[in-house]
């Protein structure tokens, strides 16, 4: 299987894949917070900035744009990701935010813009390019970890705007299911009666 062959749902479980689990134990409780707060935020219509610049969640936002991109279905920007990394960087990852100031800062200076002020301003295909330059480098890895995060988070707490990365992978947003919750759950009422 080629590089191109690679599917977006396949990346998203690769992406998912190397989180560390034992990281997100210990942060949950801030990534729920971190979550109500941007649900309670949207859900008012006053969604607004608390960390980013407008000038620099453009940038943040594009660059989210280009990892998980809108194609047939919708993609990074449509799920409103940029809140839900305003917000962790906020809360429970407030270390990071030296990394994504120099990140953008780096971005923003380099000769790869050619002539372009801001990565926001390129093309799809020029802003493919510069991220692949930057893509083994701890400001992309922390963007990108946000951004899935931000794209699969529960809608109720912010991030996934309209169920579009459960839609994606397939996740049914049912938390109650009736019985019997499969064939084999069928078997073992028959079998103690």
């Amino acid at each position: 299987m080629g590089k191109e062959d690679i599917s977006r749902r396949r990346f998203l479980a690769a992406s998912l894949a190397g989180a560390s689990a034992g990281w997100l134990l210990t942060q949950l409780p801030d990534i729920l917070a971190a979550q109500e707060h941007v649900h309670k935020t949207l859900q008012s219509g006053a969604a607004k900035l608390e960390f980013f610049t407008a000038e620099q969640a453009a940038e943040i936002e594009a660059i989210a744009a280009r990892i998980i991109p809108t194609d047939d279905t919708p993609g990074a920007r449509e799920a409103n990701v940029i809140y839900f990394i305003d917000r962790a960087l906020c809360t429970f990852d407030k270390e990071k935010r030296p990394l994504y100031l120099q990140g953008l800062k780096q971005l923003c200076a380099g000769k790869h813009l050619r002539g372009a002020k801001k990565f926001s301003a390129l093309g799809p295909a020029q802003q493919d390019k510069t991220l692949k330059r930057i893509e083994k480098t701890p400001f992309f890895e922390i963007v990108r970890t946000h951004t899935v995060m931000g794209f699969l988070s529960n809608p109720e707490w912010g991030g996934n705007h309209d169920l579009v990365g459960w839609k994606l992978i397939g996740f049914e947003d049912r938390f109650f299911y009736k019985p019997p919750f499969g064939y084999y759950d069928g078997e073992g009422s028959n079998a103690t009666r």
